[in-house]
C-alpha cells in the first residue's frame, strides 16, 4: 500500500475551521501519532476532534495547532484494556502489515462507547454501506408502491365497471358473460329479424371498436372515461337517427292534412 501524502497547512486549516465536528474530547493517549511519549508510562491526556474520517489531536481544548492526525480508513475499532485502573480503553487496529494499534482510553463507559461507534462510522468504507442499504430500500420501496397503485388501480376497475355496465342496458342492448356487447354488429348492412331499430343505430361506434378487436368494455379499457364515450358516441348516433326520420316524415303529415 503506498503511502499518502497530506498538505500540514491544509489540514491544520481544516481542524481550526468551523465546520462541524463529528465528536469531540478528552482521551488519554498511548502513541498516538504526534503526541509526545511520557515516560512513566500513565499516557498522555490530549483533547481529541473527529471531522469525517480525520481524527486531531491538540494540547488542550484552546490548542491553535493539532499535535497529530490518524487517518481513519481501512481500520476496525475493538474494545482493550487500559494500562491504568478506572480507564476505560479501545484500540484503533489497520489492516496494514507494520502499522500498530493506536490505544486511547475515555474517562467513562458512556464516553467510551459514544468514541467507539464515532470512530467506527468515519470511514468511506462505512458511508458506502450505509449509502448501498438506502438505495435497495428505496427501490425496494418504489416497487411497494409501484405494486400498491397497480392494484388500486385494478380493485377500482373492478368496482366500477359493474355500475358502467349497468347503464349500458338501459341503451337497450345486452351483454354477454364476457361483457362484449351482443347483437351490435351487422352483417351485408342488413338488419335481422328480431332487431329493433335502436340496435341497428347502435352498430356505428361498437363495429369500429369490435373491428380493431377491442371490447369497449374489456379489462383493459373498462375504465369510466372509455366507457364514457363510447356510450356517449351511441346516444349521439340514436339522436341523429331520430332527427333523421322526424324530418322524413314532416312532408307526409303535411300532405294528409291537406283536404
Amino acid at each position: 500500500m503506498g503511502a499518502m501524502k497530506l498538505n500540514e497547512r491544509s489540514v491544520a486549516h481544516y481542524a481550526l475551521s468551523n465546520s462541524p465536528a463529528d465528536h469531540m474530547g478528552f482521551l488519554r493517549t498511548w502513541g498516538v501519532p504526534g503526541t509526545p511519549p511520557t515516560p512513566s508510562g500513565t499516557g498522555r491526556r490530549c483533547w481529541f476532534v473527529l471531522k469525517g474520517n480525520l481524527l486531531f489531536s491538540f494540547e488542550s481544548r484552546e490548542g491553535r495547532a493539532p499535535l497529530g492526525l490518524v487517518v481513519l480508513e481501512g481500520c476496525t475499532v475493538e474494545l482493550a484494556e487500559a494500562p491504568m485502573p478506572e480507564e476505560f480503553a479501545f484500540t484503533i487496529c489497520f489492516n496494514a502489515p507494520g502499522v500498530r494499534p493506536y490505544l486511547l482510553a475515555a474517562d467513562g463507559p458512556a464516553a467510551q462507547e459514544a468514541w467507539v461507534k464515532a470512530l467506527s462510522r468515519a470511514s468511506f468504507g462505512y458511508m458506502r454501506l450505509v449509502v448501498c442499504e438506502l438505495e435497495n430500500q428505496l427501490h425496494d420501496a418504489r416497487q411497494n408502491l409501484a405494486l400498491h397503485r397497480h392494484s388500486s388501480w385494478k380493485s377500482r376497475c373492478k368496482t366500477q365497471a359493474p355500475d358502467q355496465l349497468s347503464r349500458g342496458l338501459e341503451n337497450g342492448h345486452s351483454l354477454s358473460r364476457d361483457c362484449s356487447p351482443m347483437g351490435l354488429a351487422e352483417v351485408g348492412g342488413s338488419r335481422p329479424a328480431g332487431r329493433s331499430l335502436a340496435e341497428s343505430e347502435l352498430q356505428g361506434p361498437a363495429s369500429l371498436l369490435l373491428g380493431r378487436g377491442q371490447s369497449p368494455v374489456s379489462p383493459e379499457t373498462s375504465c369510466f372515461s372509455t366507457l364514457h364515450d363510447w356510450y356517449g358516441q351511441q346516444i349521439l348516433e340514436l339522436r341523429r337517427g331520430w332527427l333523421q326520420r322526424a324530418r322524413g316524415s314532416q312532408p307526409k303529415c303535411e300532405e294528409q292534412d291537406r283536404p
